[in-house]
């Protein structure tokens, strides 16, 4: 017959006489500073306007004006861009006057077009930071930055603007490579021998 394992019993350890038990830290309860919050009026929350400080170089706009914000994208080309209230029309890019930086007159067309949808051509100045991509590129996507600003200003031109696909974010990008081609899809050339 097998034996039944038996149990080891180990003695409790103590703490040796000239060490202390560690004590728990007293919670000391930590006080945050007090913070005061200004309450805004609700029509200004909705909007989301913010204050404005000069960033254009040569061309000052909007020293400390309300302005609604938005970010347009085409391709790899990003446009931050910003629409002042009780403007005149003036537009600047990275600085520079519109048509300076936009010579091409289909450009400027393109980035009016959605001004023009919401009959506000000369009801706001724009300033727009932009980088990335191409002239063209850089049209589009001060569009769509203008188009969601405009709608941040006034909601009801959302159907205006969505039904001329100023809205819609153009998601057609350049393929990538692939290994073994020479572009995204262009084969080497065929040699039979």
């Amino acid at each position: 017959m097998p034996k039944a394992p038996t149990k080891k019993t180990t003695a409790p350890k103590t703490a040796p006489a000239d060490k202390k038990p560690k004590a728990a830290k007293a919670a000391e309860p930590k006080v945050a500073p007090k913070v005061t919050v200004k309450e805004t009026p609700v029509a200004e929350k909705k909007a989301v306007v913010k204050t404005a400080i000069a960033t254009a170089k040569k061309v000052k706009i909007g020293d400390n004006r309300p302005y609604f914000y938005a970010i347009g994208k085409r391709k790899t080309a990003i446009a931050s861009v910003r629409l002042y209230k009780d403007g005149t029309g003036i537009i600047t890019v990275n600085g520079r006057a519109f048509e300076e930086y936009f010579p091409v007159f289909t450009d400027r067309d393109t980035i009016n077009s959605a001004l023009k949808m919401a009959n506000a051509l000369k009801t706001f100045d724009i300033s727009a930071k932009v980088k990335g991509g191409g002239i063209h590129a850089q049209a589009d996507a001060l569009r769509h930055g203008v188009s969601k600003a405009l709608l941040v200003h006034d909601l009801g031109l959302r159907a205006v603007l969505k039904s001329a696909g100023y809205l819609t974010r153009d998601s057609r990008n350049k393929e990538r490579k692939k290994y073994g081609l020479h572009r995204a899809r262009r084969a080497p050339q065929f040699s039979k021998r």
